[in-house]
């Protein structure tokens, strides 16, 4: 009891008069009685101990919780600059991949537009083709006049004679039709076609000194000697010449008996026994079937002939006239008319010039397609004037 007195005693009077006078003035405004409130004392002794441990826990905690703190910001440091740099890595490839994309959709785009670009080009060089085509035809329609189809019969008549000359090897009818259009254009009475008419003089001039070929008559004579092969005679077994030895002739001197003697019966042995000496080998007759042989193949012979003389080939005409030659020399009979008759004719057709050099172009054509055209885009022209 006397703790607690001196409890309350202790207590400072600044927080027992207040309390006294409250009392005062409950009592005063009621005699209800009022119960104090128990309050909780601590002990003196263990005031510094608690202060003691709040300290040194602040204090611990002052330590530890930057260090804590420090400690975790530098791993979360650590993690953003992991993620970052995941970040800037993915952030590259794909930078990279867009690049590709684009510099592929750039590339696809470019290849796009060349084609679409190279279509328009196209369509728009057909359209302005047709375009001039049109305005040739309404040129060629409109605009023609009366002697106009001389000059285009004129020009038909040029192309026809460069297809007989290029083509044919018809010297003779391209110059005709050449001469013909050259009278076409003398028609037209044109001062300005003297250029023309000088080019087709040109043209016919050379067509003129081209060496005209009968190859109809070579082929025709060829043929002839063909058909005559089955009628010539073979020649018979042919042997070497003999060597001719001079006759013992008996003088009329008597002092010569002896020689006389031996030179007749020489003479008269040889009416029993004769020897001759044949220097060479002798060619024998030629079988049934090599006989067939040989006439066959030389009527092949003059066919090739007869090939070379049209294709103008004057190697191949040359040599097989020539090997048919040899073959009649060696296995006819040479002293037969029919035989002499058939290696002279060869001989003459192998002398025979069946190659010729033509012209590389007629200098014609060009001049007149100018002139023709000179005059469509002229007449072109004069349209488009008058339209405007």
């Amino acid at each position: 009891m006397t703790n607690k007195n001196q409890d309350h005693s202790s207590e400072p009077e600044s927080v027992q008069k207040p309390q006294d006078k409250a009392q005062k003035e409950v009592k005063k405004t009621s005699d209800i009685p009022e119960q104090k409130p128990k309050t909780a004392h601590i002990p003196p002794s263990q005031t510094p101990q608690r202060g003691i441990k709040l300290a040194a826990l602040a204090i611990a905690l002052s330590i530890v919780l930057p260090s804590g703190l420090a400690f975790y910001t530098y791993q979360q440091n650590i993690q953003y600059q992991t993620q970052i740099s995941t970040l800037q890595s993915q952030l590259q490839d794909t930078k990279t991949l867009i690049q590709k994309e684009l510099a592929a959709n750039q590339e696809a785009s470019v290849l796009k537009v060349e084609a679409v670009s190279h279509k328009t080009e196209t369509r728009l060089a057909q359209q302005q083709r047709s375009i001039d085509s049109l305005q040739l035809a309404i040129a060629d329609v409109k605009g023609r006049r009366p002697n106009d189809w001389l000059l285009a019969e004129a020009d038909y008549l040029v192309k026809l004679a460069g297809r007989k000359l290029f083509l044919e090897h018809d010297v003779q009818s391209a110059t005709e039709l050449m001469e013909s259009a050259d009278q076409r254009i003398a028609a037209l009475n044109d001062p300005s076609l003297v250029q023309l008419r000088q080019s087709l003089a040109n043209d016919i001039m050379s067509l003129r000194s081209i060496p005209i070929i009968d190859k109809d008559g070579l082929v025709l004579r060829i043929t002839a000697l063909q058909q005559q092969v089955d009628k010539l005679p073979l020649a018979n077994a042919i042997q070497p010449q003999v060597s001719e030895k001079e006759q013992p002739k008996v003088s009329e001197d008597i002092h010569d008996w002896q020689a006389n003697l031996m030179a007749s019966l020489k003479d008269f042995s040889q009416n029993f026994i004769t020897f001759r000496t044949r220097d060479g080998s002798a060619i024998p007759l030629l079988s049934p079937q090599q006989h067939f042989y040989l006439k066959e193949n030389l009527k092949a012979k003059l066919e090739t002939a007869i090939k070379a003389v049209y294709l103008e080939q004057q190697n191949i005409y040359t040599t097989a006239l020539t090997t048919a030659d040899s073959w009649s020399n060696t296995y006819f009979n040479q002293e037969a008319n029919t035989v002499a008759e058939f290696n002279k004719a060869i001989v003459l057709l192998s002398k025979q010039n069946i190659q010729i050099s033509y012209p590389v172009k007629l200098e014609t054509q060009q001049s007149l397609s100018d002139v023709i055209r000179e005059r469509l885009r002229r007449d072109v022209t004069t349209l488009i004037m008058e339209d405007k």
